[in-house]
């Protein structure tokens, strides 16, 4: 009987709508999980007649559902102490992949392996750009990203020093002042290098560079000369740098250690200069670094990946993908907090965060659920009701039946 079917169709709804409500609230503490509504929609009538003014006399023939929809609003983001926790800030999706199948999530509480490769809970890798000598390569396409968890980071000899001094102009002939700088060599091991200036004469100061004693065995080269300043106490020679100063013979096995002496600044301005005042030392440079192990990593807004090692450098090692899709409701949830595109969603269009309309990457956070349960308990209030009433109807359909088959007893 028809009166059977209508009830029973809205019996079906109405479960598939618990069952949605029920889903949301069992995902209430599930990383980034957006909630679903169910939506209704009538189904045919039947023409049965017409009033005496002609307007038909229809019946309908119950429910279906028309639909669930994914709310992709942001989810609270609550602040971690892991790494590898990120939390996207507005629109996209990471991009993750396995068994060469990529798919889209917003949960980023990610893992490192005994590899050091960044995966999901489930084991997906993570994807992104590399990096080469420290720069991110967005033209080479993605890749599974991994962190240099136990990598070594090999000792980078000084090649430039540099200083920022005044040699005091009042100073009398014979008055001595040093420059002390840190340098490495090839091993990574420190030296202590100083300069020490003389003065000779008026604008006039010659220069000696020195190692420790016993630090070479060798005789050092072009580690002396002068230094001239005009009037105004600006460095007129040597101009540029002193190069190849080379201090062969180190006593620790390492090679020569041969560097330049940079006499200017960035913007070409000598960074020597004979001033009536107190020689000082303002500043020093050099570009050699002990060897160091790997420590942590960090994640810009960008999603930029930095790792952190122990003599205190750090190098960029790949960037984080970012994916965005023309309609989200259109993805298909495929479970593991995933989703795939279809022809509804339209192919997703992959970047970097915090451009073409993505969103940012926050370190150290994650990204909650956006399931409102006070919502969702008068959801269910709603749904419950409606189950019961549609309920009702089939005992009462029931009872008129069993009344009707009475007739004829």
């Amino acid at each position: 009987m028809g009166n059977f079917s209508i009830a029973l169709s809205g019996l079906q709804a109405d479960t598939v709508a618990l069952n949605t409500i029920g889903n949301n609230l069992a995902n209430l503490n599930t990383t980034a999980y957006k909630g679903q509504n169910t939506s209704f929609e009538d189904l045919f009538y039947q023409q049965i007649g017409e009033s005496g003014s002609g307007d038909a006399i229809q019946t309908g023939a119950g429910v279906k559902v028309s639909g669930t929809s994914t709310n992709f609003l942001q989810g609270t983001t609550l602040p971690t102490t892991n790494s590898t926790d990120m939390a996207l800030a507005g629109n996209g999706f990471f991009v993750v992949q396995q068994n060469g199948v990529q798919s889209l999530t917003r949960a980023g509480n990610f893992q490192l392996d005994a590899g050091g490769n960044l995966i999901t809970v489930d084991g997906e890798q993570v994807m992104g750009y590399g990096a080469v000598n420290g720069v991110v390569n967005q033209t080479a396409g993605l890749k599974p990203l991994t962190i240099p968890v136990g990598a070594n980071e090999a000792a980078q000899a000084t090649g430039n020093i540099a200083v920022t001094t005044n040699l005091n102009a009042s100073a009398t002939t014979g008055t001595t002042f040093s420059s002390p700088i840190q340098v490495f060599d090839s091993l990574g091991s420190s030296h202590q290098l100083t300069i020490t200036y003389t003065k000779t004469g008026t604008n006039t100061w010659n220069y000696s560079i020195a190692l420790p004693a016993g630090d070479a065995a060798g005789v050092p080269s072009n580690n002396t000369g002068t230094l001239t300043f005009d009037t105004s106490g600006n460095l007129t020679a040597p101009t540029g740098s002193v190069a190849n100063i080379t201090f062969p013979g180190l006593t620790d096995g390492a090679s020569d250690l041969n560097f330049n002496w940079n006499l200017n600044d960035s913007s070409g301005n000598p960074t020597i200069k004979q001033l009536a005042a107190a020689s000082s030392n303002n500043g020093t440079l050099q570009d050699g670094f002990a060897s160091g192990v790997y420590k942590s990593f960090k994640v810009d807004s960008s999603g930029v990946i930095t790792a952190q090692f122990s003599n205190g450098r750090t190098s960029t090692i790949g960037q984080l993908a970012v994916a965005t899709v023309a309609n989200t409701a259109g993805l298909t949830v495929t479970g593991n907090n995933n989703f795939t595109t279809t022809a509804a969603s339209g192919l997703a269009t992959v970047g970097v965060a915090g451009t073409g309309g993505r969103g940012t990457i926050s370190d150290d956070a994650l990204e909650q659920s956006n399931v409102d349960i006070a919502s969702e308990f008068s959801n269910l209030i709603v749904a419950q009701r409606a189950f019961e009433a549609n309920s009702k109807t089939v005992t009462t359909f029931d009872t008129v039946t069993q009344d009707t088959l009475a007739l004829i007893r």
